[in-house]
């Protein structure tokens, strides 16, 4: 079924030629009716692919022996200069970079979870992004994603669930229903025509029936919202980055109010095995990565305003780095990293989670942060205290849950 979806999607958007939408498309969206839609609980999945490294992410710079392993690559402590830590807690501190999110971890609206990560022992990239993405660490036969299985049972929309991107992700694979686009634009009624009579041929197929079904139904609604005027609030601007213009987008359908309830894109590039950090923290691989990361994030709570109270978002890459630098002004792959959490009714202005610090008998395997917070336990709070959930156990089946009692 997931792959006839696929195929019926694709052959859909390869067919549509060139025109304009009709006045139905809103109709059928439920956006022009003149009654808005019931403001819903939305939960926002980043995947920061690649492995960022959490340590010069949220820089530990109360820590001596941070400065001793990391001599060449280490963030600077805080000199109000532009190029040294931000301070936070008079602990840890942000990267440079990420300046854009400093007013709003002093407002509580954004919380910092360190050495936070996965249970299982694995530095490969494909074998952690499964894990954590199924939500189920060293288990390979796990079907659907994590999720795809928060999800609620009843579909109260056809874009309920959206990945901003070019594939559907891990996370929202599964039966629930899912789509994937890489834009607004992309993925629209071009012919109206050409539609209807596509839609008539696989509505007659009882195999393809329910699905085509669906399809023309997130069809109409995207058209619909497509069609819709948008412009950033408060003065909001996104940057033109990829990333950038995805949370622009998952914006866009949340505040059209279409049924979103879960939304997912990720930003790659942060295998910093060379040159991570430039001649200044300010500069560097790391540093422009973590740059248009920050401002997408605050632009998006800006233009977002008050409805932040309705939506959380949460960051996660799939381990950190190593807590020492290599020979090449970089890192190698890790394990314990920093997850975010900003938005909904978490209770910011804290770095939680228990610093197990870097000395090296502290060290995990003797090498890298070690994990003291399961990820499940964020992204299961998110799932119970935000978007409702009855339990965690459906979600991340075989884990034993521990609250952070990051969610008010």
């Amino acid at each position: 079924m997931f792959s006839r979806r696929l195929l019926l999607k694709s052959s859909a958007l390869a067919m549509f030629a060139e025109g304009a939408a009709p006045g139905w498309l809103a109709r059928a969206a439920g956006l022009s009716d003149g009654q808005p839609s019931r403001r819903r609980k939305v939960l926002v999945a980043i995947f920061q692919r690649g492995a960022v490294d959490g340590l010069n992410m949220v820089v530990p710079y109360g820590e001596a022996d941070y400065y001793a392993l990391r001599p060449g690559i280490a963030i600077p402590r805080p000199a109000g200069d532009g190029e040294s830590a931000i301070d936070l807690d008079g602990f840890f501190g942000l990267h440079p970079s990420l300046a854009p999110l400093k007013p709003i971890f002093a407002d509580r609206r954004l919380a910092i979870v360190h050495a936070a990560g996965s249970p299982d022992p694995t530095r490969s990239h494909f074998d952690a992004q499964d894990y954590m993405e199924s939500g189920t660490p060293g288990r390979k036969s796990t079907a659907d994603g994590w999720l795809n299985r928060a999800l609620p049972d009843s579909k109260a929309s056809p874009v309920q669930a959206v990945n901003i991107g070019a594939n559907l992700a891990r996370s929202l694979r599964g039966p629930h229903n899912a789509i994937a686009m890489s834009s607004l634009a992309d993925f629209q009624v071009r012919d109206v025509r050409s539609a209807s009579s596509f839609e008539a041929m696989y509505g007659a197929d009882p195999l393809m029936a329910a699905p085509a079904r669906e399809t023309f139904e997130a069809l109409r609604v995207i058209e619909a919202v497509r069609r819709s005027p948008y412009a950033p609030a408060n003065q909001a601007v996104y940057p033109s980055s990829r990333f950038g213009q995805s949370m622009e987008q998952i914006a866009r359908l949340i505040k059209a109010d279409c049924g979103l309830e879960v939304a997912f894109t990720e930003l790659g590039g942060w295998d910093t095995h060379v040159n991570e950090v430039g001649a200044k923290p300010s500069a560097g691989q790391l540093a422009n990565l973590l740059a248009d990361f920050g401002q997408a994030l605050a632009a998006f709570h800006s233009d977002m305003g008050d409805r932040m109270s309705d939506v959380a978002v949460v960051t996660m890459s799939e381990f950190g780095r190593t807590a020492r630098e290599n020979g090449n002004r970089g890192t190698d792959h890790g394990h314990g990293n920093a997850m975010f959490v900003m938005g909904g009714q978490v209770r910011g202005g804290k770095v939680y989670g228990e610093w197990p610090g870097l000395t090296p008998a502290k060290l995990y395997e003797g090498r890298d942060l070690a994990v003291t917070t399961d990820f499940r336990d964020v992204l299961g709070e998110l799932t119970v205290r935000h978007l409702g959930a009855s339990s965690p156990d459906r979600v991340f089946p075989d884990h034993r849950q521990r609250f952070c009692n990051l969610i008010a």
